[in-house]
């Protein structure tokens, strides 16, 4: 395989409007994930592993913490080709608007990727939750020698109607696409996935195709469709790949492993949780397909007199005397004494406070950056450098399911603290 003829681009443009309020300040891809890492470090660390070492980020909404954590993060010895690049969204006299969507996006930036030697273009989403050898991906495309290769998990029957399913032939050739389907329509679009590989068995249990919206593209194809062919096309699930498979050779790449599309405060509330079980179906514990993320160099954890059970505490975090269940507790977490954590991530914080700054705010009983003391808090999201008092109450004991208000928010029964929101002592959410 020719690796060095291949180029990722990483779509991160999206306004990521179901994750709000986590996307208020900040890009989907650039929301925190695990307690360190970001949505991006999946990505960008699957490119890496598998030896994809040129890689473009397109960027447009919110997009300057995004931008500032890939410089911060990803720098390649100058002594290889890889880079990882971000390519912001601009208005030239050719180009008068923003992105339109995933298919816009990359036309508007084919040009510079036409400045490098490439045949091949990777194109990924930068707020899926998945690790995958992309390697394997593109030796299907090049295999089969394909336009398009379309990367599909294989979906249950009360799944499948929640995604833009494929239809292939005994080949894998994909013959037909349909967003989102239900009833008839559904059922038309039943496979046998044992033709990609899948045990008998589990082909019966999973007779759907369920797109990823990752492709590989022929560079020569993927200017022909967007330029030539559709020249008015904006998103790629929608219109380039249905529109291609008349047109072109569109294959399909089986992916069995662990995928979640994080698009809902409910899926990325999930599948942050699932990570502190004991075998979780997302493992950061890999050493070989790490997941890289921005290196910080803080201090260890400091614990006084806790409990915690089934959690992850990650580092430069100082907790007295709190109790701490099924919990994600992210860098520079502050909690004091009483606490009570159940079914939380928390995101944690930006920088310290020093001395003066915690005296000064003590002293006009203002909440320091963090958890005060005896705090209950349940199935809740706290983003970071949220400054939460003593006594503080956040249990949704009403059962609301979705509600705005000006310092919190429920979304799907959780209640959301947003990034540098004060809440003080003694209120009840």
């Amino acid at each position: 395989m020719e690796l060095s003829n291949v180029v990722s681009v990483i779509l991160g443009g999206g306004a990521g409007q179901r994750l709000y309020p986590l996307t208020k300040l900040r890009a989907k891809p650039a929301v925190p994930l695990g307690g360190k890492y970001r949505l991006i470090d999946v990505s960008v660390s699957n490119c890496i592993n598998s030896d994809v070492d040129r890689i473009f980020i397109l960027t447009q909404y919110n997009s300057a913490s995004l931008n500032r954590h890939i410089s911060r993060t990803y720098r390649f010895s100058r002594f290889t080709n890889g880079f990882v690049e971000v390519l912001a969204a601009e208005i030239t006299p050719e180009r008068p608007d923003w992105y339109q969507g995933t298919a816009d996006a990359v036309r508007q930036n084919l040009y510079h990727l036409n400045d490098y030697r490439c045949d091949t273009i990777l194109v990924l989403s930068g707020d899926h939750l998945y690790r995958m050898d992309y390697r394997k991906f593109l030796r299907r495309h090049w295999e089969t020698g394909a336009d398009i290769t379309v990367s599909a998990t294989a979906a249950r029957p009360e799944d499948a109607s929640g995604f833009g399913l494929l239809k292939v032939d005994s080949s894998g050739r994909v013959i037909e696409f349909r967003e989102k389907p239900s009833g008839g329509l559904l059922e038309e679009m039943r496979v046998d996935t044992s033709v990609l590989g899948l045990s008998p068995d589990e082909a019966a249990h999973r007779p759907f195709l369920a797109s990823m919206g990752i492709y590989v593209f022929r560079k020569e194809a993927l200017n022909r469709l967007l330029f030539e062919e559709l020249p008015g096309a904006a998103d790629f699930g929608k219109e380039v790949i249905p529109a291609a498979i008349s047109r072109m050779d569109v294959q399909t790449y089986l992916f069995d492993g662990y995928w979640e599309d994080i698009g809902t405060i409910a899926a990325f509330y999930r599948a942050n949780m699932e990570m502190t079980l004991p075998l979780p179906p997302f493992n950061f514990f890999d050493t070989e397909s790490p997941i890289y993320t921005r290196p910080r160099y803080l201090p260890g954890s400091k614990l006084l007199d806790c409990h915690i059970e089934s959690s992850i505490i990650t580092e430069g975090c100082i907790i007295n005397g709190a109790t701490i269940t099924d919990s994600i507790v992210g860098i520079r977490s502050r909690i004091e004494h009483g606490t009570l954590l159940q079914g939380v991530l928390m995101m944690g914080a930006d920088f310290y406070q020093n001395l003066d700054e915690l005296q000064r705010d003590e002293g006009r009983g203002y909440p320091r950056v963090g958890l005060g003391r005896n705090c209950n808090v349940r199935r809740a999201i706290i983003d970071k450098n949220a400054r939460i008092g003593s006594g503080v109450q956040i249990l949704n004991e009403a059962g609301v399911k979705n509600f705005d208000a000006e310092q919190y928010f429920i979304r799907d029964s959780i209640v959301i603290i947003p990034k540098n929101s004060v809440i003080e002592d003694g209120v009840a959410i």
